[in-house]
């Protein structure tokens, strides 16, 4: 696991956290709930993104790994 699919992860945990708590506000009739919301849902997005870049920057990985096997069968070849 690579620190963005961790950070992601927890950015995600967190972000549930939050909004679960604000949904718990919100019932409480607690008018703190709008910010806790705005920031959960944030903090959400945040983890969605960062755990869809890790993934991107895994398959990139893996095709640089291929082009350069490539490579090298040719220049060896």
């Amino acid at each position: 696991m690579n620190k963005y699919l961790r950070n992601g992860l927890i950015f995600l945990a967190f972000g549930i956290a939050l909004c679960a708590l604000g949904y718990y506000l919100m019932d409480r009739e607690i008018e703190l709930y709008k910010g806790v919301m705005s920031v959960g849902f944030i903090v959400f997005g945040v983890g969605f993104l960062t755990i869809m870049y890790s993934l991107i920057r895994k398959i990139e990985r893996q095709s640089l790994k291929r082009i350069r096997k490539e490579r090298q069968k040719q220049n060896n070849g």
